[in-house]
């Protein structure tokens, strides 16, 4: 038993302020059922789940090994077993006054797990990443993992490509929408790695080199990348402070004669913005007569943060368009790790995308599409909570913003992911360039603009643990007084965004 003070190397033990847990909180963590024999390991197992999907914090002192074993019921000898078992596996260390403390197990790279970003570029330990709007792994994940590897071993003997993907993970999706009030087939159903894969797919299968594609802006910069590297013109519909223009686009689509339109309805990438049943029916209609197709992107729509129920919110914008085709992932729902997308093509349309994806790859990988699989057949089980997290997180940093940064303006969104910050002064390029010297990295307005400008707005994520806002909220109060005298400068900062 490690007792030199020090955690195991490779071990990443410190997130921020220090955190404890009380034996019943952890116990109902836990829950009630009994414990899986041998009890040592089950109880190693349960924290270790905990602690991967992230409702154990990294840095949490546990309770004492007395405390425990009164309020679990289980004799000293069991309780100390489980965890010397963590010890061993880098999820546990014991610090000399302090007791035994939740840690991460580093990566192959001696990168400790807790630090490393979504995006792997190089972010000094120091430094809190902004750049990307995704959550640590859901509560369920480890869990859907260990149940889909038992389900693994009768695939091992097939090739493994299948570039439309599981028939159970399809047929899963497909119930998804139905769910929601969209009647759907699996035969329309294409498994992609990832909702920018399918994003890709869907524009190679309707569009040809130079065609035009009209996009919001601001829009999510990812998508303007896949546009202009596959030779394609974006042609920016401008969103309002409420929404979506619909006359306008109508007269966009008639000057430039877009042939596809890139639309995130749900919890706008980065407004939050959500579009109206209204809007959906009479943009569709516009859509329609433009004879261009609608891409939508539904990949926050699981995130509405305000007691939304399935009935409650708009329907999904093909249901008054069928000829769109809708994009969905699992990444900002669960787990960004996943690398799970989808397509729902209009009747027919399928194969016309399954034979673009062969440009970009052979299939999607057969473990994760089982464990998206079992995460879509436990729906709103695990998506209330996934939600709760969310919004606490959103309300923290709301709250660190209003305090340290009062002159930035922001309209607290309904769902999603982010914050978009409009900036009392046009620094915004400068705030991006010089932010990492205050210990948080950031993106510039101008990467959301098809045409970029936005340099009054900063998009911020509100990822981070509502433990660490306050302190986001210090670092971007002193990253902004720095911002305020930078010399302005046409040189770009421009970091990968998700």
């Amino acid at each position: 038993m490690p007792t030199s003070g020090l955690p195991f190397k490779g071990q990443s033990c410190d997130s921020g302020p220090v955190r404890t847990i009380s034996a019943r909180s952890l116990a109902l963590l836990l829950g009630s059922g009994p414990l899986p024999r041998p009890a040592y390991r089950g109880l190693a197992d349960g924290i270790r789940r905990l602690v991967s999907d992230g409702r154990l914090l990294v840095g949490t002192r546990l309770p004492s090994e007395r405390t425990l074993t009164t309020e679990l019921g289980l004799s000293r000898t069991t309780v100390g077993a489980a965890l010397d078992a963590l010890r061993d596996e880098g999820f546990v260390a014991t610090r000399r006054g302090s007791g035994s403390v939740v840690c991460l197990p580093a990566g192959p790279s001696g990168l400790a797990l807790s630090q490393a970003g979504l995006i792997p570029t190089d972010v000094p330990p120091d430094v809190i990443d902004l750049t990307y709007a995704a959550l640590p792994a859901a509560a369920g994940v480890t869990a859907a993992y260990e149940r889909s590897l038992l389900e693994l071993p009768r695939f091992l003997a097939t090739a493994g490509y299948d570039p439309r993907g599981l028939a159970e993970t399809r047929a899963a999706v497909a119930a998804w929408f139905e769910d929601r009030g969209l009647p759907t087939s699996p035969d329309q159903v294409v498994i992609t790695s990832g909702a920018h894969g399918g994003l890709s797919a869907v524009l190679r299968s309707q569009l040809e080199i130079g065609d035009r594609i009209l996009v919001e802006s601001p829009t999510y910069p990812n998508a303007l990348v896949g546009v202009r590297r596959s030779a394609y013109r974006a042609v920016p519909a401008q969103l309002t402070a409420t929404g979506w223009d619909v006359e306008a686009i109508e007269v966009g689509l008639r000057q430039s004669g877009a042939r596809a339109a890139y639309l995130i309805p749900d919890h706008q990438n980065p407004t939050g913005l959500v579009m109206d049943a209204p809007t959906r029916q009479a943009l569709a209609g516009v859509l329609a007569r433009a004879n261009t197709v609608p891409v939508v992107d539904e990949t926050f729509v699981e995130l509405g943060l305000e007691d939304e129920t399935t009935t409650s919110r708009p329907s999904p914008f093909a249901a008054s368009s069928p000829a769109a085709h809708t994009l969905g992932s699992a990444g900002k729902t669960w787990w960004g790790g996943l690398r799970v997308g989808w397509v729902r093509a209009p009747r027919g349309g399928a194969e016309a995308v399954i034979e673009a994806r062969h440009s970009l790859d052979l299939g999607t990988a057969v473990l994760e599409q089982l464990v998206v699989t079992d995460l879509l057949r436990q729906g709103e089980s695990l998506l209330t909570e996934r939600r709760r997290e969310a919004r606490s997180r959103r309300d923290a940093l709301v709250t660190a913003l209003r305090q340290h940064v009062p002159d930035w303006r922001l309209t607290v969104p309904s769902g999603g992911l982010n914050l978009w910050c409009e900036l009392p002064e046009a620094r915004g390029d400068e705030l991006a360039r010089v932010a990492e010297s205050a210990g948080v990295r950031l993106a510039r307005g101008g990467q959301f603009g098809v045409e970029g400008g936005f340099t009054r707005w900063v998009r911020v994520p509100f990822c981070v643990a509502p433990d660490e806002a306050d302190e986001v909220g210090r670092r971007l109060a002193t990253a902004w007084q720095l911002a305020l005298g930078e010399r302005p400068t046409t040189r770009d900062v421009t970091p990968l965004i998700a």
